[in-house]
This record gives C-alpha cells, sequence and structure tokens, in this order.
C-alpha cells in the first residue's frame, strides 16, 4: 500500500466522520438524521466525533487495504488519524478557572482561612531565633 492511500483514508474517515457529528448538511439533511437517530444507541454514536470514526473507518479500511493484516492495522489507524485532525481543527477552549480564584472566593465567605496578606505578615516576622 503507498502511503497516499493512507492519508487519504484518514481525510475521508475524518471528513464523513465530522459530516455526520458536527455538522447539518445539505439542506439540513445530517441534522434530521441525528434527530431521528435519537437518544438511543445510534444517537449516542453520532453525538461521540471518537466513537464515529472507529465505525467510519471500517468500510474504508476494508476497501483500501491489501490483505487482512493491513485492512486491521489500517481501521484503527485511520480512527487515530481522523481524532487528530480533529484536534488540531477543533476550536480551542477557554481557559480553565484556576484554583486560586475558588480560594479566593472561600475566603471571602468563610473568614477562617487566611489571606495572603496575613500569610505575607507572618513570613516578614523576625527571623527564627532572635
Amino acid at each position: 500500500m503507498r502511503f497516499y492511500w493512507l492519508a487519504l483514508g484518514v481525510l475521508v474517515t475524518w471528513r464523513i466522520t465530522h459530516l455526520l457529528q458536527a455538522e447539518d448538511g445539505p439542506w439540513n439533511s445530517v441534522a434530521r438524521l441525528r434527530r431521528f437517530a435519537g437518544e438511543g444507541f445510534w444517537g449516542g454514536l453520532l453525538d461521540c466525533f471518537y466513537c464515529l470514526s472507529v465505525w467510519v473507518a471500517v468500510p474504508l479500511a476494508l476497501w483500501i487495504g491489501e490483505g487482512w493484516r493491513e485492512t486491521v492495522l489500517l481501521w484503527p489507524a485511520m480512527s487515530a488519524g481522523a481524532i487528530l485532525l480533529e484536534r488540531i481543527t477543533a476550536p480551542a477552549v477557554g481557559p480553565a478557572d484556576y484554583v486560586e480564584d475558588a480560594l479566593e472566593v472561600e475566603r471571602e465567605r468563610d473568614g477562617m482561612l487566611r489571606s495572603n496578606a496575613a500569610a505575607d505578615a507572618d513570613k516578614s516576622g523576625p527571623p527564627p531565633g532572635a
């Protein structure tokens, strides 16, 4: 098998998976398909890019692979390549809240925790043994 068949398989796996999982499709046909799938197994499969890419890769691996060993290895490889492409092209998620911010809110609410000012005052006191 040539490398470009692997590259094409990964791109096709990503494209079909992304279409079925995240896009509305022409005339909202894919969105209607997802609504029709409901909340059961098929609906859950269409909601999960990782899960869906595994199953989209199966027929492509069967078509591209030359021999059963290559086909068995192509199947997860094309799914993994599609997942990597999805991670690279997905919009960035905003930064998570810092733990320090949550602690500051807790200090203000509780009053029992020492503030940073009190901790700094303790550190700037006389040196030990003086």
